[in-house]
């Protein structure tokens, strides 16, 4: 850890204390996870406070930690190139209501000071997630708290006006949840008898997006002798 980033966080631990757990002290940033009943206070706190000083809301952004640690396939070999999704899956199957879930990010900067900081939130409740908006906090928060909502399903309590603003109108589900399908529930064709637009059951066959198949580079095996 550099030298100003340990005096942020002796800042962060003197004016916040028991009010959040660091998660990451790498060389040069901070994170800091913060329960959701504490935000507002924490959020205020940051902002406001002299020796902080974080004015603005840079990102914001949801997390879904639903297949956090999992593989695509299980599999118990791979290449001796180090393949990064060929090792062995866990075998417990993801619980849609596990606790911490949902989680919010937000990614601070402090202008007078030149520093920056990471601030998560997860939610309590997985079934409905909620933390409190920061518009309030910070005002470009709007449209970022809206895009989560719409995105993951993520509720801003006191947020002026949340709504979808990415997906389209009468859209069903939050496409980027873990347990969203990738080729999505409905797709979209012009009907020259209704001459409109309409929605029918999606035809993409799923697939995996990246290679399933590990072969073995027989480069670094023993040559084969022969049988006879």
């Amino acid at each position: 850890m550099t030298e100003h980033i340990k005096a942020l966080a002796l800042k962060v631990d003197a004016h916040l204390g028991g009010g959040v757990r660091r998660v990451s002290s790498l060389a040069d940033e901070l994170a800091y996870e913060v329960e959701a009943a504490a935000l507002l206070t924490v959020c205020r706190t940051l902002r406001d406070a002299p020796e902080l000083r974080f004015e603005m809301l840079m990102d914001l952004a949801g997390v879904d930690y639903l297949h956090y640690g999992r593989d695509e396939w299980q599999t118990s070999s791979a290449t001796h190139s180090g393949f990064s999704r060929g090792r062995v899956a866990r075998s417990d199957a993801p619980d849609p209501n596990m606790p911490g879930r949902f989680a919010v990010a937000y990614n601070l900067l402090s202008i007078t000071n030149n520093q920056r900081l990471r601030l998560r939130a997860p939610c309590p409740d997985s079934r409905e997630p909620v933390v409190d908006s920061v518009v309030e906090v910070w005002a470009g928060a709007n449209w970022f708290e809206r895009e989560a909502f719409d995105l993951f399903g993520i509720l801003f309590r006191g947020h002026p006006d949340l709504r979808r603003i990415l997906t389209d109108y009468g859209f069903i589900g939050h496409p980027f949840r873990k347990d969203f399908p990738l080729i999505g529930n409905v797709e979209v064709q012009y009907d020259p008898d209704k001459k409109r637009v309409v929605y029918q059951p999606v035809s993409i066959v799923p697939r995996v997006l990246v290679p399933k198949v590990i072969r073995h580079d027989h480069r670094y095996e023993p040559a084969l002798k022969d049988p006879r």
